[in-house]
Formats: structure tokens, sequence, C-alpha cells
């Protein structure tokens, strides 16, 4: 199977530069995947597992959440407002913040936008959370 270059870029700097045979990941659209010679593309990514398998046929899962993605003559690129790799989720941190929105989520005195933001960070806290519990997937 012929490979392509990826980059993946988040705020934080550089997550991933070289050659992959596919990258898979959650868009607006819902689950896409990549593979070398596919058309040009470009969508918004939604939130959900990532996983790209490398040109030795290694697979790596990671939580993405939001942002761009694009192929474009035979290069990707995604950019991510956070991309977590499974192995560097601290599964600890994710349920006390699965704990804190469920916290916010069940009481009666909450605003449509407190709940809103809560219904978010539970979702991250879900995506993650699975991501990590798949880390040998």
């Amino acid at each position: 199977m012929a490979s392509f270059p990826l980059k993946i870029v988040t705020p934080d700097g550089v997550a991933f530069d070289g050659e992959v045979k596919s990258l898979s990941c959650r868009t607006i659209c819902g689950q896409v995947e990549l593979m070398a010679r596919h058309i040009d593309y470009c969508t918004a990514v939604g939130m959900g597992e990532a996983h790209i398998t490398t040109e030795d046929g290694a697979v790596r899962r990671a939580a993405c959440m939001g942002g761009m993605l694009s192929m474009l003559g035979g290069q990707c690129r995604l950019l991510a407002t956070t991309f977590e790799w499974a192995d560097t989720i601290d599964t600890e941190r994710v349920a006390r913040s699965k704990a804190r929105a469920e916290a916010i989520l069940s009481r009666k005195d909450v605003d449509a936008h407190e709940i809103e933001l809560a219904e978010a960070r539970l979702k991250r806290a879900l995506v993650r959370g699975s991501v990590a519990g798949n880390r040998n997937a």
C-alpha cells in the first residue's frame, strides 16, 4: 500500500510529521479515512477518535477534537485544536473532568450556557476516556 506525507499540528506544536498509509478521523460530516492518491479534500474536524496507520503497519490512536483536515496535492495536514495520543492521556484527569461535568449537569440551577459547556466537557472526557481505554486495541 502506498504512503503519503501527514503533518498533524496543534497549538502546542507538531504532534506528528511523517509518512503514513492512512489517516482516519471524525469530521463534522462523519468518519473519514484518507489514503494515498486521495482526491483533494478539505473539511472541519469534529470530536472523536483518530488513528493513523504508519508505513510499518502499526496503528496509532488519538483523541482529536476540532480543527481542519486537508489533503491537497497528495499531502495531508491536520490542524487540530486538541490532539492527544492514547498513551499520553491521563485517565485520572479524564475521570475528574467527567465527574465535574456530570455534577454541573445534575444541578437544577444551571443556565443553558452552563449546560452547553458542561455537555461539551463531558463529551471530550468520554472521547478521551474511550481512546485511553483502547490503547492496545
